[in-house]
């Protein structure tokens, strides 16, 4: 999708918040602990090659979700280690091997089809993926897991580093939670060989749970500075939040009582009324069901009235403002505030989805 330069939409992302919070978490953890950046979705929309390119310094790699995330990083300079979090595709191999990309392997059946097609894997750098109770991919069990490290060592691939990921590092109730590092332990005490990187922690474990940490975290929704559990839990320490939605008024009108405003009819004025109209809709990922929720104008909350459009919103305005006029979805106006927290509460969901949901359509500004 095309970003769309020549409205008055967008996102604002402020690099120096994100280097802040990095720097933040690193004073809060051993020194002598690797962090990996996750630059997956896009930065979790923020724009992974800005990013990744303004932070390399503060970090030992990144973190990806899949082949061509990597080649994307690669292809914007960026040389640091980079690790490919979920399963590769066989073809992805001999590109990991080229563009030396580590990978992560996750099950025998795909490390046989593997070998059944390229025995030798001298240049290939993995990571051994346990499933302690996420329950989505990795080896359950010792066994297995030494099998493949075994296989892969005999057939030249260097097996780096093994890690698992945690399911509820943000939730109050910490029983699974411990369940898993205690399985986690468990599965590593039984292998032969131990890779030189061992990471369990994700940002809710790293902030949380940091007795937990071993010797590498992997640092996705905090170095963004969103909580990685909402309101469930407090952060310990101050981070900053990097992402500003922004747009401006583009219609402004007055409407008489019983007029209706958007499809369906859902909102009809109980009095004269005015209202504006903002190029944002749910293209933009700014979702239909925002209905009723507020945007910021001159430090003031007005709802947003009628359904979303693909393509544009209407808000109730307290007065007539100029054409041309802010429009604050995520950020400060005045005293006032919006959280890409707060627009999950609304949607009944998290911050991660908010942020990854802005699409392409909407152009990304840097700050340093």
């Amino acid at each position: 999708m095309k970003a769309s330069l020549h409205r008055p939409t967008k996102a604002v992302i402020d690099l120096s918040a994100i280097a802040f919070n990095i720097e933040q978490i690193a004073a809060h953890i051993p020194q002598s602990v690797q962090k990996w950046a996750v630059v997956k979705a896009n930065a979790y929309g923020h724009g992974a090659i800005p990013v990744s390119q303004h932070v390399q310094g503060l970090v030992d790699g990144f973190c990806v979700s899949n082949i061509d995330e990597a080649l994307e990083l690669r292809e914007a300079g960026i040389a640091k280690p980079i690790l490919i979090l979920g399963v590769s595709s066989l073809e992805a191999v001999p590109l990991a091997i080229q563009q030396q990309i580590t990978l992560t392997v996750a099950s025998l059946a795909w490390l046989e089809e593997l070998l059944s097609q390229q025995p030798n894997l001298t240049g290939l750098t993995v990571h051994i993926k346990i499933d302690s109770g996420m329950g989505r991919i990795g080896f359950r069990d010792s066994q297995e897991a030494q099998q493949a490290i075994s296989r892969l060592q005999a057939a030249g691939a260097v097996v780096e580093g093994i890690f698992t990921h945690f399911a509820t590092a943000d939730e109050r109730d910490a029983s699974h939670f411990v369940a898993q590092l205690s399985r986690f332990k468990e599965i590593l005490s039984g292998l032969a060989f131990l890779p030189p990187i061992v990471h369990a922690s994700n940002s809710a474990t790293t902030l949380w749970h940091s007795e937990t940490i071993m010797n590498a975290v992997r640092l996705g929704d905090i170095i963004y500075g969103l909580n990685p559990s909402g309101r469930v839990l407090d952060l310990p320490y101050e981070v900053k939040p990097a992402l500003s939605l922004e747009s401006a008024l583009v219609h402004v009108k007055e409407i008489q009582a019983g007029a209706h405003v958007g499809y369906g009819a859902t909102y009809t004025s109980d009095s004269l009324q005015i209202i504006g109209t903002i190029p944002l809709g749910y293209a933009d990922g700014w979702t239909r069901d925002m209905q009723g929720f507020d945007v910021l104008i001159d430090g003031q909350r007005c709802p947003i009235v009628g359904r979303v459009s693909m393509d544009q919103i209407t808000v109730r305005l307290p007065q007539v403002y100029p054409l041309g006029t802010q429009v604050v979805l995520i950020g400060n106006s005045g005293a006032e505030l919006i959280t890409a927290t707060d627009v999950a509460d609304k949607r009944g969901t998290i911050n991660y989805e908010v942020v990854c949901l802005i699409s392409d359509r909407v152009p990304r500004e840097y700050k340093k």
